[in-house]
Order: C-alpha cells, then structure tokens, then sequence
C-alpha cells in the first residue's frame, strides 16, 4: 500500500483506544482510557468534544436510541454525552477494569476486562434487556471484538495469548462455540490490541508497541502492513461518508518524556485513506 496514515487530531491521548464511527452524524467516538474522556471527533470541523468521567473508560458504544453505552471501571451502564453523566447499569466482580468493547449483531454490548492476575478476568455480555452474563472466563487482558460479515464468527483478542482468536456465534443466543486460532502474532513486533474486519471478512489489527496495523485474510494470510510514526497503535475503525477511511488510535503510554520527544505524533488519531477496503456501519445497543 503506497498511502500513509496521517496524523487528523493532535490529541496527545495518554492511550486513545474504542474508535467507533458514528455513521448518524458523521463523527468519530473514541476514548483515552487513562484520562478518563470520551472524545467525539468530527473531521470536516476538526472539533473535538470531550467528556471527562471519574474513572477509566474502557470503551463506548453507540445505540439505537439517544445516548451511549459505556464500559468505565468494572462497570457498564449508560452514558448522556451531553450531560457527562454515566449511570452504571452492574459492576463485575472479574478483573480491574473493563477494557475493549463491541455490539454484536443482535444488538447485544461485549466488553471484557483485564488484570495482572493470568486468568482473573473475563468477556461479558449484556442483553438489550439489561441482563448480564459472563461469557467467556480465565481471560487475562480482553481486548480486540469484532464479527464476520455473515456474523457467525465472532475474532477475539486476549493480548497476552498474541494471536487473534475465531469463535462460531450464535447470534440468536448470543453464545460461544467452538474456539479456533486465526492468526498466531507470537513472532510478529508488538501485541495485538484492538482489532476491526472490513466487508471482505478481512482482519485489521492495532499492534501496541508494533508501530502497526496488520491486515489478515479469514484464513491467516497476511494482505498489508501499514507502519506508523508512533509506536503504541491501539485500535482502528473504518469511516468517512463512505467508509473507506481506517482511523486509527495510538497512545504516548508508557513512555518516558525522552521518548516521546522522539515520537512528537504519539497519542494522535491518525486516518488512512486509499485502503481499497469498506467498513460496514458498526452494529448499535439495541437496549
């Protein structure tokens, strides 16, 4: 690929993370955990809304109706962007914080958290009903969530693992089945931090302290490396009004204040355009 990512917002994000495009309003949701914001991008403006909380937030999602939801803490529960208010719906007891999230196709929000503890955390789902249930446990640092343009898979990232996983979905009942590696990235630089798939079932992952983003085929094949000027690439979205834009969060953490001297774009969003690849409209909360 002979376009570059380029940096859109100077956010300086401690660890941006949870992009998510708006397709209603044209703008881009993303998070810097460590700070505790929930930004709203929109790039024909170049405005930038923050929302400031008082714990990390590991990620958002949009809904069908007004508002958000919000992973934040060990809790999820609903976010007015306007008045900066979360109102927590349940805290989990698994982990020490929630970390990446999605919707699934049914409408259903999946988020997972993490801990320093090998297996002490876990991947929730909750119902539009507002139930909870733990769906997959001994989960150490829950990341990447992203689904199969005929929504019977469901790729999943637990970065201490270094690959991207493949589970048979349900999407009816929401459950697991059989659980597969796609891609092992025990050998490839950095590990695997948020992940999207485009609306050719191919896979874009963020690899944190890989200075990537790496795009795979359903079947493990390598397509594309995309370098960036930063080494610490979290997440990545496609969107613009076509949504054929990658956007793509990084983070300054962790980093000395030497090294980031050297890296003036760490923490930036950055937007590729020319990928040759379409996102598809991510699925809303449907409670």
């Amino acid at each position: 690929m002979t376009a570059k990512p380029e940096p859109v917002l100077a956010a300086g994000a401690a660890l941006g993370e949870s992009p998510i495009w708006d397709d209603r309003t044209n703008t881009l949701l993303w998070v810097d955990i460590h700070r505790r914001q929930v930004h709203r991008f929109d790039p024909a403006s170049g405005r930038n809304r923050t929302v400031t909380l008082d714990q990390p937030v590991g990620s958002v999602a949009l809904r069908q109706g007004p508002g958000l939801i919000a992973a934040v803490g060990l809790s999820l529960g609903a976010l007015d962007e306007e008045a900066g208010e979360f109102a927590p719906w349940h805290t989990v007891p698994e982990g020490e914080r929630f970390n990446d999230g999605a919707c699934d196709p049914a409408g259903r929000y999946l988020a997972g958290t993490l801990t320093d503890s090998p297996g002490g955390a876990a991947l929730y789902s909750l119902e539009p009903s507002k139930a909870l249930r733990r769906l997959l446990a001994d989960v150490t640092l829950s990341n990447g969530l992203a689904w199969s343009p005929d929504e019977q898979t469901l790729y999943y990232i637990d970065t201490v693992l270094e690959r991207i996983d493949a589970f048979d979905y349900e999407t009816n009942t929401g459950s697991l089945g059989a659980r597969r590696t796609v891609v092992d990235l025990r050998n490839s630089p950095g590990r695997p931090d948020g992940l999207t798939t485009d609306t050719d079932g191919n896979l874009w992952v963020a690899m944190a302290k890989g200075a990537a983003i790496r795009c795979y085929d359903p079947s493990g094949l390598l397509l594309d490396l995309i370098t960036l000027p930063v080494p610490v690439v979290t997440s990545c979205t496609f969107g613009g009004p076509d949504l054929s834009d990658l956007y793509i969060t990084t983070g300054q953490w962790p980093a000395t204040q030497d090294q980031l001297a050297s890296y003036p774009d760490a923490g930036a969003v950055f937007r590729l355009r020319g990928t040759g690849s379409k996102g598809r409209p991510v699925y809303r909360f449907a409670g």
